[in-house]
């Protein structure tokens, strides 16, 4: 399956984007480099059961096991000691990358209720794009019965695109469903 996202982007991708950009060089047509799944626990501190379950969905979601985030120092407004656990996060890239987009463009988008598209403006002014995940469920490996509560994560997708047009063209070639604006 990920060879497929892969093959696209070498035979229609980046032939369309060096025609619609005037790119001289192959190298020069933007890339998606890496996807980055991140989920913020800031019960994680006093519940260790969430963060085992979380490390668990972000796994069998990715396909990899993820790293906890710890915290950086201590905040006594929350409750916060220096390195105690406040999130999860997986990096994917390469064929686990595009297995997952594949997964997230085709599979779990289509799921969401009263779906529209994404938003054209998570951009960050060089390319990459940044979206957020309200709930676990519209993934197709997850059970319903087998999770404890539901929380979201943000996926973020790092390109090579200078810009943010460039990277939306990339994005939209892919099959990123994004709404009018």
């Amino acid at each position: 399956m990920a060879q497929r996202l892969k093959q696209q982007y070498y035979d229609k991708i980046v032939p369309k984007l060096t025609e619609q950009f005037g790119y001289t060089n192959v190298h020069q047509v933007p890339k998606i480099v890496k996807v980055t799944l991140n989920r913020g626990l800031g019960e994680a501190a006093q519940n260790a059961k969430a963060l085992e379950a979380s490390l668990a969905e972000i796994a069998t979601i990715a396909g990899q096991k993820p790293v906890v985030t710890r915290a950086k120092k201590a905040i006594a407004g929350f409750k916060l000691r220096q390195g105690m656990p406040v999130g999860i996060m997986v990096t994917l890239r390469s064929d686990r990358m595009y297995a997952f987009l594949d997964r997230l463009l085709n599979l779990a988008l289509p799921r969401i209720r009263d779906f529209r598209g994404v938003s054209p403006k998570s951009f960050d002014g060089r390319g990459n794009y940044t979206l957020g995940i309200r709930e676990q469920l519209i993934f197709p490996e997850i059970e319903y019965d087998t999770i404890d509560q539901i929380r979201g994560m943000d996926v973020s997708i790092i390109t090579t695109a200078n810009t943010d047009e460039e990277g939306r063209a990339l994005l939209k070639e892919f099959g990123m469903p994004f709404r009018d604006s």
